[in-house]
Formats: structure tokens, sequence, C-alpha cells
């Protein structure tokens, strides 16, 4: 059951350290990966636009954010090309039509153990954070804002620059 498997638990928050020996990076916060602020698409942006976009940026990936600041998913340049090539999608189509609407999300606060179990079974995790917002009448609520994107290899590149063995 998953309910037993340790990286399951870590990776949905309810465990915190399961290794007995863990690596000297282990208990560091995601913060300290120092990522650069990741390109945002509206949901609305169109499958053609999209990919204008992250050709010109030099971008493969980028999450789509609704107004509110509800993560929707992430569109990347492979999927919306084969799915716009392949007759799923048109050029015109929201990129809604070809996001991964499956993806961990991770907090700035959060240890790299955590996120090292999460990039075991997803190719990237996006890294948000919490933020209290107040309407003119006073109301408060939680806004998440994405502050990037990070994958296996952004993590691989911070163990081996900053390796302490």
């Amino acid at each position: 059951s998953k309910f037993l498997n340790d990286k399951w638990m870590i990776k949905n928050g309810f465990l915190n350290d399961v290794q007995e020996h863990k690596p000297w990076w282990w208990n560091i916060k995601v913060q300290k990966l120092n990522l650069s602020a990741p390109l945002i698409l509206l949901p609305e942006v169109s499958c053609q636009k999209a990919i204008e976009i992250l050709q010109e940026k030099g971008y493969d990936q980028a999450p789509v954010v609704a107004e509110s600041g509800l993560t929707l998913g992430m569109v990347t340049l492979s999927n919306t090309l084969t799915s716009v090539l392949a007759g799923n999608a048109q050029f015109s189509d929201p990129v809604t039509k070809v996001i991964y609407d499956q993806f961990s999300k991770i907090g700035l606060e959060d240890s790299l153990g955590k996120l090292s179990c999460i990039l075991e079974n997803d190719h990237f995790a996006i890294i948000v954070h919490e933020q209290m917002q107040f309407n003119g009448n006073g109301s408060s609520f939680m806004k998440q804002m994405v502050f990037g994107v990070v994958t296996a290899m952004d993590l691989l590149t911070f163990v081996s620059r900053n390796d302490k063995q």
C-alpha cells in the first residue's frame, strides 16, 4: 500500500525524514537552489503563441497559472508540438488543452530531501509560496505564487557545485 511507502509519505507531507544516513544536502531548504523566476503563461494563451514564447525565451516548459493565482498545470514545448502535429490540438487552441495537470508542488521552506523524493517519480516540481492577500473590504485570502520550476538537473547541479565530501 502507498500508505506504507516512506517515499510516498514524504512526498505527500506525512513524514519528514526517512533516510537513516542522509546526504549532507538532505535538510537544506529548496530556496537555497537560487532558481530564476519562471516564465508563466495565462490559460488563454494559444498553443501557437506558447510555442513562439517558449522558443523565443529559450524555455522548454512553463507553468500555466490563472489570474487568480491557481496553478493549472505545466505546458512543455515538446508536448505542445506533439499534440498539434498529431491533430489532438490546433495551433489556435488554448494551452489548457495540452497541459500536464498532474504535478507536484513544493514550498520554498521544504527540504531538498522532500524534493528528491518527488523527483524520483516526477520530471519536475513547481515551487510555490503562499501569501495572504487582502481585498478592499478587508477580507483576506491565501494566494499561491509560483516561484519556480525545479528539475532533477537543478538538484544535481546544486549538489555537485556544493559537494562537501
